[in-house]
């Protein structure tokens, strides 16, 4: 990742308007921004140039956010946040199954965007330097390596998580056998307190449960606590 003060964030989106708003908005809060008009460069400008975070657009003429958020998922954790102007929440839910770390609404307001990239940013940061007290997080038949940001199995095979997933579940790693409820869980991840109609936290945990190989209708590692949220109910230990 770039220097502090040289994060790199790079605008896909085929607006230009919108990219020039961003690039400009952005460099003068310090970022650098790197912009395409499409997706087709996107994996190869990931693979030349180091990016700490993509602000992508989800519906673009050729391939779509949904595509390219998939393709890079694939090998790369590099946060990502989705724009849309689409009002269905089907959208915004499939874009956080495919491994985005926010979304953002059009039309919308610099600042909360601006908001959004700090937010992300600063959790991605976190979570990167928490194998200071140990690297591998130890539970049920798992290890989350916190370096290489993996989940790993008991017989060894190695599971990317994208970095939404990743920062749920190191959430409640650091808080065995505790519950902590929708706001807890949305506000470590998002940075924001969630609305009644907000299912962002739903989707997230269905994919980690998945993830964990748990029985949607009885899980045993991450159990729902009804009416107060959801725990951990395994034991932990750190490992170097």
């Amino acid at each position: 990742m770039s220097s502090e003060q040289t994060k790199r964030i790079l605008i896909v989106d085929d607006d230009n308007e919108i990219r020039e708003l961003l690039g400009s908005y952005l460099g003068q809060n310090g970022y650098e921004t790197l912009s395409l008009e499409n997706g087709e460069q996107l994996i190869k400008q990931l693979q030349t140039t180091q990016i700490d975070l993509i602000i992508l657009d989800l519906m673009m003429p050729g391939e779509d956010g949904f595509s390219l958020c998939r393709q890079v998922r694939i090998d790369s954790d590099v946060p990502i946040i989705m724009l849309t102007a689409s009002a269905e929440e089907t959208d915004r839910i499939v874009g956080l199954e495919l491994g985005a770390d926010d979304y953002v609404a059009k039309p919308f307001n610099p600042r909360e965007l601006l908001a959004r990239i700090k937010a992300v940013l600063r959790r991605s940061r976190s979570a990167g330097t928490s194998g200071s007290k140990g690297r591998y997080f130890c539970f049920s038949e798992w290890r989350l390596d916190t370096v290489n940001r993996d989940l790993i199995g008991s017989s060894g095979e190695v599971i990317p998580l994208s970095g939404a997933d990743y920062n749920l579940l190191l959430l409640f790693l650091e808080n065995p056998n505790k519950v902590l409820n929708r706001d807890d869980l949305l506000g470590a991840t998002r940075g924001r307190e969630s609305s009644p109609y907000d299912r962002s936290i739903d989707v997230q945990l269905s994919r980690l449960r998945q993830r964990l190989g748990e029985d949607a209708k009885d899980p045993h590692i991450i159990k729902t606590v009804r009416g107060s949220g959801y725990v951990l109910s395994v034991e932990v230990e750190r490992e170097m």
